[in-house]
């Protein structure tokens, strides 16, 4: 009982989707344990953090219906905010929590202006000025050399409490040495769980029920006697607040923030490639779909390179079967994907659940 309160009541369909989110979770716990190299934990890391970021696009997406392509500006908001408060104003804790609230006003005014906007442009109009917007941002982000760094981003220091050469205890049973990397690696799941059950609440509250409402019929929800433009206007700053978190999570976790790590058009891509693939219709998509697009970018390469005899990358099929070419098949894998299902693993599952009579 108390497991589902924590999750608002809302849980995956069927036995095996419940079984595969908590696979998932189990794994991000344990893999310190089970591989602590750096390339496991950036990758596990990476998922901790694009979980929360890619739920607070499905809160603005899949649950009031708004199509933004703006949500790159709220992760680079966060992000340079981290690093540019550890950077000017020192590396400590008081710095990461003045810069992130900082970042979260910033984001919350931006999308309110951009909620403001969606009243004025609708559909696939708004979608279009919303990432003419994200394109102009990373631009100037890349150029503000004095401020941002320019196309080189900003390195900066963690505070020493996270610093990987600090070592606090050891697990016998697991042979891990608890690091200060270690120890920022579980902050960061602590706080991406945190948000994620906050939005779980979100959604599945009567505010979330509107939401919903809205996205099904507007004009309908309106009728009902609901103020739409206030709940659009909310659920656009609630999303930017948590995808703000996130940008300064990712920041902190890579000591490096740059418009490639955070503007660019492969960031937005990857959140896309996450909701289509695991599901808009549910937060928990978010948990699948961005396990399944870090892991093909993290393995594909080599899976192709190891699976293909040289025979055929050095013939004429090599231009296709090359290693180099995986992201050509991820693309191949989100084409595949729109159409076997369309509403993504979570919502298909969720379809085929038998009604009750």
């Amino acid at each position: 009982m108390k497991m589902k309160r924590l999750l608002s009541y809302d849980w995956p369909a069927k036995t095996w989707l419940s079984l595969l989110v908590i696979g998932i979770v189990v794994l991000l716990v344990a893999m310190p344990m089970i591989s602590p190299s750096t390339r496991s934990l950036n990758m596990t890391a990476k998922i901790i953090v694009f979980i929360p970021f890619a739920a607070s696009f499905i809160l603005l997406v899949g649950y009031t219906g708004i199509v933004s392509f703006a949500h790159t500006i709220f992760f680079g908001i966060g992000g340079y905010a981290v690093g540019l408060g550890l950077l000017r104003i020192g590396a400590n804790l008081p710095a990461i929590g003045i810069s992130i609230t900082l970042g979260i006003i910033l984001s919350a005014a931006v999308a309110l202006i951009i909620a403001l906007l969606s009243l004025r442009v609708r559909a696939i109009y708004f979608a279009m000025v919303t990432l003419v917007a994200a394109l102009v941002v990373g631009q100037l982000a890349s150029r503000m050399t004095w401020l941002t760094g320019g196309q080189d981003g900003i390195l900066f220091s963690a505070p020493a409490l996270f610093s990987p050469g600090a070592r606090y205890f050891t697990i016998p049973l697991f042979d891990l040495a608890v690091t200060g990397k270690v120890l920022l690696y579980y902050v960061l799941f602590v706080v991406a769980a945190l948000c994620f059950l906050a939005m779980l609440r979100i959604v599945n509250s009567p505010f979330g029920r509107v939401l919903q409402a809205i996205r099904e019929n507007e004009f309908r929800a309106r009728s009902l006697g609901y103020e739409t433009i206030w709940y659009k206007t909310a659920s656009t700053v609630l999303s930017a607040v948590f995808a703000t978190i996130a940008g300064g999570l990712y920041a902190l976790w890579l000591g490096y923030v740059g418009p490639g790590s955070t503007l660019q058009l492969n960031v937005l891509t990857d959140i896309l490639l996450m909701i289509v693939i695991g599901g808009s219709g549910s937060l928990y998509g978010a948990i699948i779909g961005a396990l399944i697009i870090i892991l093909a970018e993290t393995y594909l390469q080599g899976f192709i390179a190891a699976v293909v005899p040289p025979s055929l990358v050095e013939g004429p099929l090599g231009i296709l079967l090359s290693g180099d070419r995986w992201m050509l098949w991820l693309g191949v894998i989100y084409v595949c994907a729109i159409y076997v299902i369309p509403d993504g693993i979570i919502g298909t599952a969720r379809r085929r659940v038998p009604k009750p009579a």
